[in-house]
């Protein structure tokens, strides 16, 4: 019990950088702010517009402007004009164990702060973190935290009831890389289980490659070269290591294909979806 001892004020340290995201009246979801500067990491999925509204912990409500998108990495960055906010302290995703006590913290239906505590799990791949703590609608975007309130992942969605969410890890890494050019596709895309994991497309850029590849809203994307896809980053690194072409693996009806997609670097600053 003792790994349990501090944990309401654990729990209201986190609650401190996890704010509440709108999105232009698609949906409420939540973030976690990542620098005092006004850096806001949520998911793609969550911004999907070029603003958002946020609510912080204490009750302000403000304009946020989208700074930088993935949606296949499913990460998004905000930004809003205030300083000197309580930053999470992000921690090392690799370490961890099954075992190891997390929690999370977000807007389940809208209720915000909510605080849902549970340990990490085996599973059949350490790319996502996978968790039993209780993610709903909502929970989206805000933060997976460890026993000591770091941040070690960004809560995304619920497979055969265990909570994904992406490593802190990859996170940083989506933030670190922001301004540079990246390959795209040209779709927006959002994690399901169709039974295997794959990714829906929802939107598809007009004459992007994916477009003129034949990749349609509804598609779902499960694979690239024969690899199935296991996690939203891994469509990123795979065309980070392929060449001018990428084959991906569609289920397009329910009938799976493949698709020969060409892609181009993505201008500085620009959406990398």
């Amino acid at each position: 019990m003792a790994a349990f001892a501090g944990l309401p004020q654990i729990a209201d340290r986190v609650r401190q950088f996890t704010v509440q995201v709108d999105s232009r009246g698609r949906g409420a979801g939540s973030g976690v702010i990542w620098s005092a500067e006004g850096a806001i990491i949520t998911n793609a999925h969550v911004a999907r517009g070029s603003g958002a509204q946020i609510t912080l912990a204490d009750g302000r409500r403000l304009r946020a402007t989208l700074a930088a998108r993935d949606p296949q990495l499913d990460l998004a960055l905000l930004e809003i004009n205030v300083h000197d906010l309580p930053a999470a302290t992000v921690a090392d995703s690799d370490p961890l164990r099954v075992g190891e006590l997390v929690l999370a913290v977000g807007s389940p239906y809208g209720q915000p702060g909510t605080v849902t505590v549970g340990i990490i799990h085996a599973g059949e791949t350490r790319r996502w973190i996978q968790s039993d703590v209780r993610l709903a609608p909502g929970n989206s975007g805000g933060p997976l935290a460890d026993a000591q309130g770091r941040v070690v992942g960004i809560n995304t969605m619920v497979v055969n009831r265990l909570g994904l969410a992406i490593p802190s890890n990859i996170v940083a890494r989506f933030v670190a890389r922001r301004g540079k050019p990246q390959r795209r596709l040209g779709v927006t895309v959002q994690p399901v289980n169709v039974p295997k994991f794959g990714l829906l497309v929802l939107e598809v850029e007009r004459d992007g490659p994916a477009h003129r590849a034949g990749l349609h809203v509804g598609d779902v994307l499960t694979g690239a070269a024969g690899k199935a896809f296991e996690a939203p980053f891994d469509l990123a690194l795979s065309l980070e290591a392929a060449g001018s072409r990428v084959l991906l693996d569609v289920l397009s009806g329910g009938t799976p294909t493949v698709c020969e997609v060409e892609f181009e670097p993505q201008p500085v600053g620009a959406d990398v979806g």
